[in-house]
């Protein structure tokens, strides 16, 4: 009899169908819960990693998610858009405020708030970027960058990573890399070449021992044979599995693309606005991108919003329309970024990702020690990924057991996804106090 379960693509999260996932449920859900998911699966399409559903929440607030059986979550996963908790009351209140005055902003026209809420991203910005388009989503963010290459350079290729993610449209699922957006899609938008691994810089093709110089020696012999490659788009810091090249990377990588006249995109939709202990994760790495895409948590965790960051002479494309959404310009959702980079400074979120972080990487370190399980230990600020092996020599994958340690940390309160089948994804908010974070590390070390 075929094992399904062992079969299932791992990648970007933990899988709905496991059968782990099926023993949690009915081992914890209550019938009224049951009924409606069962509900919600009758009338959603049914995708990988989603519906079916995990559980039925009811409630959201601080770092906490609350099911309708009334179990409390520490919530780091969060799909990166809880920065400042939930129901942060700076973001409740800009939003409230808003409606009251200005809840809809046609696209022909602009609006105040729209207008600080650019000016204080180009503040916030280091360098030359100094241009704003703002987006209803991350990947309609991805879709005007390729654009604006495009329109700038007048070249349509672009390199991006083996395994990457960047959004699920089909514009961002072709820079993207993961098959299980990708399997069965037929052609994808032309121009796009997927070159190299995402961690080329520990270990390309299954050379673990290779300088991270191989990797991009490989990257520029690739931008000298195509001759006419526009943009590169990646990751800074990889959130998924939690990669993090070192600094040496990324300013390699800023020089050549200025040799070859690439453009450099970094896709900071899940890393941005305070997660690395940096406003901008590529601020950790002392070079500039051409173009800087944000996203989820500018929103506050209340409203979808996004935005590209651009060079200002990339300002070229005013005969054609980039992105003109219904919502581009939306003023609650500029409303809601604009209260959430207030909070993020007042609160000093950016120091408090930096001290709370050291905590949680001496903790993890520790546990690594502890259990043999743990093969690997990344992180940055508020951001770590805790990759499980069977093998410390061989990194033989401990698939199985990562998802039993996550459904029992959630037996405890403590919920987070898994990655690439084996890496525990560790992203609280950033408000989290230093009492939830001990306890959080509490339940993850007993659950081992």
């Amino acid at each position: 009899m075929r094992n399904l379960d062992s079969e299932l693509l791992r990648t970007e999260g933990d899988i709905n169908l496991s059968q782990n996932r099926k023993e949690w449920q009915e081992r914890h859900l209550s019938e009224q819960a049951f009924q409606l998911l069962e509900e919600d699966s009758e009338f959603y399409l049914h995708q990988s990693l989603s519906t079916p559903c995990l559980n039925v929440i009811e409630k959201s607030y601080g770092i906490y998610l609350e099911d309708i059986d009334g179990r409390k979550y520490m919530d780091f996963h969060g799909n990166s858009v809880h920065q400042v908790g939930y129901g942060n009351q700076y973001v409740i209140k800009a939003v409230k405020d808003q409606l009251d005055v200005l809840p809809f902003s046609p696209r022909r026209y602009t609006n105040n708030t729209a207008i600080q809420l650019a000016r204080k991203l180009v503040e916030l910005a280091p360098g030359h970027l100094n241009k704003v388009l703002l987006a209803p989503g991350g990947a309609s963010a991805v879709s005007m960058a390729l654009k604006l290459v495009r329109k700038a350079t007048g070249k349509f290729k672009t390199i991006s990573m083996w395994d990457s993610f960047h959004g699920a449209s089909l514009d961002a699922i072709s820079v993207g890399g993961e098959a299980i957006f990708r399997n069965g899609m037929g052609p994808l938008m032309p121009g796009t070449l997927q070159v190299m691994p995402y961690n080329s810089y520990r270990c390309f093709f299954g050379d673990r021992n290779a300088s991270n110089e191989k990797g991009l020696d490989y990257l520029e012999y690739v931008m000298e044979r195509e001759g006419d490659i526009g943009a590169i788009i990646l990751e800074p810091i990889r959130c998924t599995d939690v990669q993090i090249p070192p600094k040496e990377y990324h300013q390699r990588l800023r020089q050549i693309c200025d040799t070859h006249g690439v453009l450099l995109i970094y896709d900071e939709i899940p890393t941005a606005l305070g997660r690395t202990g940096e406003m901008f994760a590529f601020e950790n790495y002392g070079v500039l991108p051409d173009i800087v895409l944000l996203g989820k948590g500018l929103g506050g965790g209340v409203f979808p919003m996004a935005a590209m960051l651009a060079r200002e002479d990339l300002d070229v494309a005013g005969d054609i329309a980039l992105g003109h959404f219904t919502h581009e310009k939306s003023s609650l959702g500029c409303a809601a970024a604009l209260a959430t980079l207030q909070y993020i400074e007042d609160f000093r979120l950016l120091e408090r990702a930096n001290s709370l972080g050291e905590y949680m990487k001496t903790r993890l370190l520790a546990m690594q020690n502890r259990f043999e399980l743990i093969g690997d230990v990344r992180g940055i600020g508020l951001l770590y990924g805790v990759e499980l092996v069977l093998n410390r020599k061989t990194k033989a994958k401990a698939v199985s057991e990562a998802e039993r340690i996550m459904y029992k940390c959630m037996e405890k309160g403590l919920s987070f996804k898994v990655s690439q089948g084996n890496v525990l994804t560790l992203a609280p908010p950033l408000t989290i106090t230093e009492k939830e974070l001990e306890l959080a590390m509490d339940i993850l070390e007993k659950s081992f």
